[in-house]
Formats: structure tokens, sequence, C-alpha cells
């Protein structure tokens, strides 16, 4: 065989080969995808946010003791209701009822030194007073000197009489804090409601409130009539929400069952962690709902889980949120350097991402559409524009959908299933 012969026979197998390569593309191209087709339909949205938190009281007061001593006398036991006023444990009184008759005797004792005071002062005067008189009549009998002397005695016993007066005050400012010290030693309840947590017994020792404030704590009354639920919310959610928005709350101690709540706080300022670095940290705000029909059962720090309506659309047009994707936009512009020796950027100039659909066409072809979508609910995307009701887009899988491009032949997935189902039979 010549050598021309050989090259016309290589290159007739290489081209049989080719041939057959592109074929087998080709059959491979045609074959349908498997896809979940659904038509565009108008259903009922709700757009909510969730999250959890825990059940608190509205109004809450932690009792702590303004004196330190032992407690003597224990009324009241936890989970127990009480009413404003009510005794709720007494401290030893002894040192504080010692102190009040140590000031009592010490203004007694003040008042007669007062009483003594004035007595002389008014003696005193009265001599004084005397002696000027004679020292008018008769100059001779009073010398100047005298008088001089009388004068001062009296002038000494009224600073004496003063300071006995404001000894006497002084020692009344003393008593009255010593009584209002005796006071302190009898807890009584600063509101009505349920005493939710004890943590003294009689016996042990009370400790002043200002020295620690959660080792001081005797303790808690709480007004179970208003319960709310505070919870985190991410900050890409809390600008949906607003005062009054109505809520769904599940409590975790009563499964199966559904509360309702109202929005009726939101906090200016995000709920930071100490522990938490601040550049990688969640931002999150606290959001108060309270809750309207609790049981009466409900306690302190239940866990509790939010849903809170933030909009709703009746028949809107929606597609399931699956559906929906991110193709890169045809160029808008381009990069004129590209070609004359610049690198092509990572991401072409002009170039955007468009959220859209794949629309089903009559030969099962999908094409991209762009469409704009309004409020999420739990499932469906509401569309705004981009779409008619009754056209059929591809609904799932997630990977299906994120493969494919325009003009990709699909075909349904009950439809495979049934001929799966035929061929097996």
């Amino acid at each position: 065989m010549s050598k021309r012969a050989k090259w016309i026979t290589l290159g007739a197998v290489i081209l049989g080969i080719a041939g057959f390569a592109g074929m087998t593309a080709a059959r491979k191209g045609s074959k349908p995808v498997p896809v979940r087709i659904e038509a565009a339909d108008k259903r009922d949205l709700v757009a909510s946010v969730t999250a959890s938190g825990q059940v608190q009281p509205r109004t809450k007061v932690d009792v702590s003791s303004d004196v330190t001593g032992r407690i003597v006398r224990l009324a009241v036991k936890e989970g127990q209701m009480v009413s404003k006023g009510q005794f709720l444990l007494q401290i030893d009184p002894e040192q504080a009822s010692a102190a009040v008759q140590r000031m009592e005797a010490g203004l007694a004792a003040g008042r007669a030194q007062m009483a003594q005071a004035k007595a002389s002062w008014v003696q005193a005067q009265r001599s004084y007073e005397r002696s000027a008189e004679i020292k008018k009549t008769n100059p001779q009998l009073i010398s100047d000197e005298q008088l001089e002397q009388l004068r001062t005695t009296m002038e000494v016993n009224q600073a004496l009489y003063e300071s006995a007066r404001f000894q006497v005050e002084q020692g009344a400012a003393q008593l009255r804090d010593a009584r209002q010290s005796l006071t302190k030693t009898t807890i009584v309840a600063p509101m009505s409601g349920r005493i939710t947590r004890l943590n003294v017994e009689e016996g042990e020792t009370a400790i002043m409130g200002t020295l620690n404030k959660d080792a001081a704590t005797l303790l808690t009354i709480a007004d179970m009539s208003v319960l709310e639920t505070k919870v985190k919310v991410d900050e890409t959610d809390v600008a949906r929400i607003s005062l009054g928005d109505s809520a769904t709350i599940e409590i975790d101690a009563f499964p199966d069952t559904t509360f309702v709540g109202r929005v009726v706080e939101i906090s200016n300022s995000s709920v930071k962690s100490a522990t938490q670095q601040a550049a990688d940290q969640a931002i999150d705000y606290e959001v108060t709902i309270q809750l309207v029909n609790a049981p009466a059962d409900t306690r302190p720090d239940f866990s509790a889980t939010a849903k809170i309506i933030t909009d709703t659309r009746t028949q809107a047009l929606s597609i399931p949120i699956i559906a929906l994707t991110v193709r890169e936009n045809e160029k808008i512009g381009g990069d004129t350097a590209v070609g004359l020796g610049k690198a092509p950027p990572a991401k072409e100039v002009g170039k955007k991402d468009v959220e859209g659909v794949f629309v089903v066409g009559k030969d099962n072809r999908v094409t991209f559409r762009p469409v704009r979508v309004g409020v999420a609910g739990e499932k469906y995307f509401e569309v705004v524009s981009g779409l008619q009701p009754g056209e059929k887009i591809v609904a799932g899988t997630y990977q299906a959908i994120r493969e494919l491009k325009d003009s990709t032949l699909v075909r349904s997935m009950e439809e495979e299933k049934g001929a799966k189902k035929k061929a097996g039979a």
C-alpha cells in the first residue's frame, strides 16, 4: 500500500470515529432531563419571620434586703400567690430594735439637757434684765463691769440652749433612721403576683442588695396575668416587622397547641454577645411579643417559637420557592482593552445576576425567563411580573434547575416514573 493510500485510510478512520462520537453526543443531548413541572397558579400567601425565645412575665420584681441579718421567719413558699403588702419574711430584728431603744434613750437625755439649758438661759436673762433696770434708776449700785458679766452669762446660756436643741433634733433624726432600719427587717410583698423563685430558707443570712445583687435576691414575684416572649430576630428580617403585627406562638411545654400573640416592642439597638468577635458576630434585635391566650399553668422561662406575620396576599400568582433561580444576564457593556493584551476579568463588565424561572414550552424545551417576585410564603413566592397564570415552569429538583440551560429538553418526573413502570411490566 502506497503512502498516500495509508493517509487516506487513516483519515477515513478518524472521520468515522468523530462521526460516531458526534452521534453519541447528539443522542445524549437529546435525552430529556427528568424534572418536576408545575403550573404557575394563584394562592393565598402569608409572609412571616420565625424566631425563638423564652416566656417571661411582663412585670416581675426581685425582692432583696436593705439590711444584713439572719432570717428568723419565712411565711411563704415558691409558687404561692401573694397580694401587695403581704408579710413574706422576717430578718432578725434584735440589733435594729436595740438601736432604736438606744436612740430613744439618747433623745430623752438630750431633751432633758435642752430643758436644763433653757432654764439656765431664762434665769440668766432675768438676772441681766433686773440688773439693767436697777442700773437705770441707781447707777451707783451696779457697775458697768457687773452688768457686762451678767449679759455675757445670759448669752453663754442661750448658746448652750441652742446647742442642746440641735442635739435633740439630731437625736430625733437618728431615731427615725433606726426605726426605718427596724422596719426593713420585715419584708412585705411590693406587688401582687406569684412567687416564681424562692432563693432562701429560714435560718439563712440575708445580705444587703447593694453588695451583690444576684446573691442578695431573696425571692422573685411575677405578675403572670400578662406574659411575653422575647425573641431574637436577624437584622435582615427585623425591618419587615412592625408594632402590632400578629404572631402565632408554640410553647415547647404545650405540644400541638398554638397561641396567639402581638408585637408590642422592637428594640432600637442590637443584642450583642460579649463572647463573640465584633467582626463576625450575628446582628440580632430583640422583639417582644405579648401572648393573648397563654394557659394559666405557664411558667417563666418556658421555651417558645414565634412566627410573626409580616404580610399577606390573597389569591396572588405564585411559584414554588425552589423554582426561582439565578442566571447571569447578557453583557450590557464590554471592556475594549480585552483582546488587546489585557486578560479578561473574572466576571465580565456589565454582566449581572438575574432572578427567573425556566418556562416549559410546548415542545418540552425550557427557556429562562426573568421574573420579579414579591412576598415569600413558607413554600411559594409571589410573582409580581414575568409570568402568566397557567404557564408551566420547572419546579424541581434543585440539582436539575441548577444545571438547566435554554433549549434543554425536559420530561415530567411523573411521566418518567410511568414509563419505567410500563417498561418493567
